[in-house]
């Protein structure tokens, strides 16, 4: 299933039904009177965050959305039919905005949040509304009201706890693999991530989410390389886990450019709390590791963990570095491995 983080959609309601004159022409009946019924109320387009989707593919293929319109009134006192409501299922974790790209309609962070984007019309009074003692015979019915018709855009920001940043190959698929039954495309050349992965790691009896982007470059404020549209991803996350790649000639530049480019991005994601990992640490010597990772924390003004995710030296401190910055309403028990004994 290719990953889709942002579409754009028409949508519609339904229009109301126009009331209806009309008066009673039975047999027998000298002063029969009005009975025009009122219109039916249009339907609303309704956006409902859903389980089990993680991309909004299926509105690329169509963009287009309009809800029922309501049916006229009719004699007798008949009401007209109301239109039926379109819903549009989500993924959680999608953001609804105008026309502009900058107001937020709505944020669907929870399963099963429900939003009205435009209400249907309501539906226009028939003749036997306006009936009075001194307007006995109304000749007048009222029309439906129009629906809305709106342009918006849904951007998907995943649900994850934990976000993964770093410049390309610096070991963040790799990471996600030995610690998540996640299957990233691993391979030894720049941008081989494309779109984001979630995994599900799991220490110490508690499991989380890490979410890993594609890698950022210097300038990617500004659209290179991949620019920052996938940095949206990360903002839900409660932790930062930037990974340094070890072998670089220039790890300390590495750093700044990444922090760099989240103080470009805006936000709060610059002011997250970050752990910085010096990572491929299999590929040095002890004087290396000690060099770089001096370097390093100058550079950071704190403490570095070293990790290797080839070898998994390390994996299991990071796993519990970001655990330690994770509230515990975030967290899920790591379900107990049922003992499969023999019986006869």
């Amino acid at each position: 299933m290719k990953f889709l983080d942002l579409a754009k959609v028409y949508i519609r309601s339904g229009a109301g039904g126009n009331g209806c004159v009309s008066f009673r022409r039975e047999k027998f009946i000298e002063y029969g009177g009005p009975d025009g019924g009122d219109g039916g109320k249009g339907g609303s387009v309704i956006v409902e965050a859903v389980d089990g989707l993680n991309t909004l593919i299926d509105f690329r293929y169509q963009q287009h959305f309009f809800a029922q319109n309501g049916q006229s009134g009719m004699g007798r006192q008949r009401t007209g039919k109301d239109g039926e409501d379109i819903l549009l299922r989500v993924p959680v974790g999608t953001e609804i905005l105008d026309e502009d790209m900058e107001t937020v309609i709505a944020d669907l962070s929870t399963l099963g949040e429900r939003v009205v984007l435009a209400r249907g019309g309501n539906g226009g009074f028939g003749n036997l509304h306006f009936k009075t003692a001194t307007n006995q015979a109304p000749r007048r019915a009222n029309p439906g009201q129009e629906g809305i018709d709106r342009t918006i855009w849904l951007r998907l920001k995943l649900i994850a706890d934990a976000g993964l940043l770093g410049l390309p190959n610096a070991g963040k698929s790799t990471f996600l693999a030995a610690t998540s039954n996640a299957r990233p495309k691993i391979a030894d050349y720049p941008f081989t991530t494309l779109h984001p992965n979630l995994g599900v790691v799991g220490v110490d009896g508690v499991e989380f989410v890490v979410a890993d982007i594609p890698g950022l470059i210097e300038g990617a404020s500004e659209g290179r390389g991949l620019g920052d549209l996938f940095l949206g991803h990360v903002e839900r996350c409660a932790v930062l886990l930037h990974l340094v790649d070890g072998t670089s000639p220039t790890l300390v530049e590495d750093y700044e450019t990444i922090i760099g480019e989240l103080e470009a991005y805006g936000g709060e994601l610059a002011d997250k709390p970050r752990v910085t990992v010096l990572n491929k640490v299999d590929a040095l010597d002890d004087e290396e590791r000690a060099l770089a990772k001096e370097m390093l924390e100058e550079a950071v003004g704190g403490p570095v963990l070293v990790m290797s995710g080839v070898s998994r030296e390390g994996v299991t401190e990071v796993l519990r570095a970001l655990r330690a910055r994770i509230d515990d309403d975030r967290l899920r028990q790591k379900p107990q491995e049922e003992s499969q004994s023999w019986q006869p």
